[in-house]
């Protein structure tokens, strides 16, 4: 049954002044789901929801993640659906409004038979009176939402007479063109790691809501903490005091002489300061005041690894003129300063050795710190599918994963509140982006107009938390689109720039200025930055870069797989917000979403599921193709592992599966040592993002992280490269020249000494090459070294002879320094091992390393290697088993022996499936 609510709703506590304020949660509502096309369906629906879901559950389709769903499902996509519920009779009320958080995307909605409104952006929300109606309306109240085909709107906008248009090449297609002409989730219309689904539905919560004649109603609100005198873009002043900035978005009669009272209170809601706000500012839609913080009345928040996330609780009411409460509200929060530093390399920093140009790094509470982490993409296909569980399960990964920061991937949806709670709680930093990628846009002043209310609105509903990081406009704008237009139609370049700059720097640069003063803002997620820039506009640098300057953030992908490890070809700048290379997930992924049949590599539909087509190619395209997709992988595994050529088929695909992983989990650890070198090089580069934390459908991908939370060797991989103190290889196969790097992230200098061993794949130490080694013993033991701040040094450097080809050097360190924000007095000890190998493993003399396994108690696995060096030991748990090893694809050197755990999902220890662990090495690749 329906229910009347008088509490809490997202998050926001409310208070009426009388009981004639009521709120009608539509979730709580009898829906149906209805469709237009020959073939009537009508079936019991629910929201939030899409269409595909309630159709799923209702028995009229498949599951959406199986075999081709996406491909035979596309007659969902090319109806329209209607959403439809009886309400009870209303009560009366001075007032009566229709409340929406989402609706996806294109709707007419009905009242009692009578038209309320249309709408057409996914990211807005959407207030209506609706009083008249409900007044007027004899009987029940029918409310209906009609959602119409979003790719069909979209090609029909396309073909308005007029429309805007763009060379060949700007807009990167995938499977439904025109995404760029509507204010929709732009991967819906799929991607090169997703399917195409083009969801409707009302996808976020709904509500009525009735008011007397002087009840208001918080729609959203914001607060904004911020040093005194800090500004946007620019490293404040760590010595002022905080400024707390709160605001209430509503709706009803407008207060007169409106007060507000504000409680801030530790985590378990003590009270620390109370009062009045002042410069209390009252508007037809708004209510604002703020008041200051001691700042020696709170401690600060920090990133995971930085410090302690020390979380607050900020209550503000407003008032009337008697003083009653109008509304309340309360917001986690918590005291950090984050900013995007872009400014001129400073001549103190010359001095040191920086190159000249600009920096672009991220420093927090006044503290320059090494990014560490990912690419964060929708984690469903659905996002009513996504729960505030399973984001905790995804951010626990990152956070073990030793990641600091994900970047929220810009063509998505705004990330909810629960994803930021989630994040504030783990310390996990969130680059955030308004939902453009891939294409530019257009400008007309509708348009604009439009995505102006978008921005306003989730810039003030999410800026509360700390974990955000930064707002920028999207993905690739100023390093791809713009960059492609000046290369296929220089002529036309100043209108399409003039167009690029209305919608990303004149309409999305003050909606984050004119509501927040405690984020950075840029335009595009790669770029080199901004020349000058104040409240309404901002002069980018785009190409006016000085020579031996160095700029902005990069991105990079390479698939010719010669030069994957060629540190050469990596670029250098000041950040890297994406890199990366697909893999296949595992076979137990692969299980759930086909059937036995397809369970092969270049099968019919894991080919299709591959989404990596050719440039402005389709899926046909990447069937026909064998340079793209799975030609990619198949060469990368060819040249640089032994592949297998099993009996078994299912064998072979598992085998297949690990040679790409292999490859994967080497490319990205390559990439970020490289970057996190380049700390303590002249480019001074802080900051490592791969492409990306996770998956949203089992298929080749650049991901991580499997549907079902299982780790690719990508995810242990990182984990083990973004250890704080890490020692790795840097080798020029031109030269021979060989050097090895320790680089740390701690903020106070680290020593330690490091042990290098050379030896075969028998585990044989070699002691000398020949006469030109003079017989020198090649092992270094205990080598000192010490490490500043943020920095790295050179321990090692060698040109190898030819002799040392086909062996191994294993690398080791033993250090002890302090860990960020702790007791100076307290060290902490560090290890880590890595190795090395100037031979293609693809062709190296691998040996049958023995590996030995035994089954501990309490879900341990020991393993050891008894004959020779196991590369890549790889421990795989049965399918429906949920959870994460301690340790994967590591490496183990003969006589060594590790014990790993696996951390099973709720908690679970022991039981059949243990005896299911299936564990291999490299060398088993080879072996028929």
């Amino acid at each position: 049954m329906a229910r009347w609510l008088f509490s809490a709703l997202f998050g926001l506590s409310f208070v009426a002044s009388s009981t004639s304020l009521k709120i009608y949660d539509l979730s709580e509502a009898n829906w149906t789901l209805t469709n237009t096309g020959n073939d009537t369906i009508s079936i019991p629906a629910h929201i939030p929801s899409v269409a595909h879901i309630d159709l799923h559950a209702a028995g009229v389709i498949g599951d959406p993640s199986f075999g081709l769903s996406d491909f035979t499902l596309r007659w969902v996509t090319d109806q329209n659906w209607t959403y439809a519920t009886t309400l009870p009779q209303l009560s009366n009320a001075s007032s009566t409004w229709l409340l929406f958080n989402g609706l996806d995307t294109f709707t007419s909605i009905e009242l009692c038979g009578d038209h309320v409104a249309s709408t057409n952006n996914q990211f807005r929300q959407y207030w209506f009176d609706v009083s008249n109606i409900v007044d007027a309306c004899k009987g029940d109240v029918e409310l209906s939402i009609n959602f119409g085909s979003a790719p069909n709107i979209a090609n029909a906008i396309a073909a308005e007479p007029g429309q805007e248009t763009w060379p060949y090449g700007v807009e990167i297609p995938f499977e439904f063109p025109n995404r760029q002409f509507i204010r929709k989730e732009q991967n819906d219309f799929g991607w090169d790691w997703g399917p195409a689904f083009a969801p409707a539905g009302v996808w976020q919560p709904a509500f009525v809501v009735q008011l007397g004649s002087s009840d208001i109603h918080v729609r959203n609100s914001v607060v904004d903490v911020f040093r005194e005198g800090q500004y946007n873009n620019l490293p404040p002043d760590q010595s002022q005091d905080w400024v707390l900035n709160a605001s209430v978005d509503y709706f009803g009669a407008q207060p007169k002489d409106a007060k507000m009272r504000y409680i801030l209170m530790d985590s378990s809601h003590g009270t620390i300061a109370e009062g009045r706000m002042t410069s209390v500012n009252t508007t037809s839609s708004a209510v604002t005041g703020l008041t200051t913080v001691p700042s020696d009345l709170v401690e600060l928040w920090w990133p995971s690894g930085l410090g302690k996330q020390s979380l607050y609780y900020l209550r503000f009411d407003v008032l009337d003129s008697s003083n009653a409460t109008l509304a309340s509200v309360e917001k986690r929060i918590g005291f950090r300063t984050i900013v995007c530093d872009m400014t001129p390399i400073s001549e103190e920093q010359l001095a040191l050795g920086v190159a000249p140009g600009n920096n672009w790094k991220f420093e927090i509470n006044g503290h320059e710190f090494y990014a560490k982490g990912s690419n964060f993409i929708p984690p469903d296909p659905f996002w009513p599918n996504v729960t505030e569980a399973r984001i905790r399960k995804l951010f626990t990964s990152a956070v073990e994963g030793n990641q600091n920061m994900l970047r929220v991937w810009s063509s998505g949806a705004y990330s909810p509140d629960y994803m930021f709670d989630v994040a504030d709680e783990m310390g996990l930093l969130l680059w955030s982006e308004f939902e453009f990628g891939d294409a530019l846009y257009p400008a007309n002043r509708e348009f604009l107009d439009n995505v102006r209310e978008e921005a306003v609105y989730n810039v003030r509903r999410v800026n509360h938390h700390p974990s955000l990081a930064l707002w920028a406009g999207g993905n690739e704008l100023e390093s791809l689109e713009l960059e492609t237009l000046k290369r296929v139609a220089p002529e036309e370049y100043p209108r399409y720039l003039a167009e690029f700059e209305a919608l990303f720097i004149s309409t999305l640069l003050p909606c984050v200025f004119e509501n927040t003063k405690s984020i950075s803002y840029t335009p595009s997620s790669t770029g080199n930055g901004w020349i000058s820039f104040n409240s309404t506009f901002m002069v980018e640098r785009y190409d006016n870069k000085t020579a031996g300057s160095i700029y902005g953030d990069t991105d990079y992908y390479n698939y010719n797989s010669a030069l994957a490890f060629n540190t050469s070809s990596y670029p250098i700048g000041r950040f890297s917000n994406e890199f990366g290379y697909h893999s296949m997930p595992s076979l137990p992924s692969w299980r759930a979403v086909l059937p036995a049949s397809d369970l092969h590599f270049n099968s019919t539909t894991i080919q299709l599921r591959n989404r990596h087509y050719p440039p402005g190619g389709t899926f046909t395209d990447n069937f026909a193709n064998t340079t793209k997709g799975m030609g990619e992988m198949t060469l990368a595994a060819q040249r640089w592992y032994p592949v297998p050529n099993k009996t078994d088929p299912v064998a072979n695909f598992t085998h297949w599966i690990y040679a790409t992983q292999c490859f994967q989990n080497e490319f990205y650890r390559s990439q970020i040592q490289w970057y996190r070198r380049g700390s303590g090089m002249p480019e001074r580069q802080l900051g490592s993002l791969y492409w990306q934390l996770e998956d949203q459908w089992t298929a080749p991908t650049w991901a991580g992280i499997e549907t079902d939370g299982r780790w690719k060797m990508l995810h242990y991989g990182a984990k083990d490269a973004y250890e704080h103190v890490i020692i790795s290889p840097f080798y020029d196969a031109e030269t021979g020249l060989l050097e090895v790097y320790v680089t740390s992230d701690l903020w106070s200098p680290v020593s330690g000494t490091a042990n290098l061993t050379w030896m075969d794949w028998s585990g044989d130490r070699k002691t000398d090459v020949d006469s030109d080694d003079s017989g020198a013993d090649l092992d270094l033991e205990n080598i000192p070294f010490t490490i500043g701040p943020l920095n790295t040094t050179k321990i090692y450097s060698r040109t190898l002879h030819p002799a040392l080809e086909n062996t191994l050097l294993k690398m080791s360190l033993s250090a002890q320094g302090t860990l960020p924000n702790a007791d100076l007095t307290i060290l902490t000890p560090f290890t880590h091992e890595n190795w090395f190998h100037p031979t293609p493993l693809s062709v190296a003399a691998l040996v049958d390393p023995g590996l030995r396994v035994r089954i501990g108690s309490r879900n341990t696995f020991i393993i050891e290697a008894t004959r020779g060096v196991a590369a890549y030991v790889w421990l795989e748990h049965p399918q429906g088993v949920r959870g994460v090893w301690s340790q994967n694809g590591f490496w183990l050197e003969r006589g060594g022996r590790r014990a790993i755990v696996f951390r099973e999902e709720g908690g679970g220890v022991g039981g059949e499936w243990m005896g299911e662990v299936k564990v291999w090495s490299l060398w088993d690749n080879g072996t028929p």
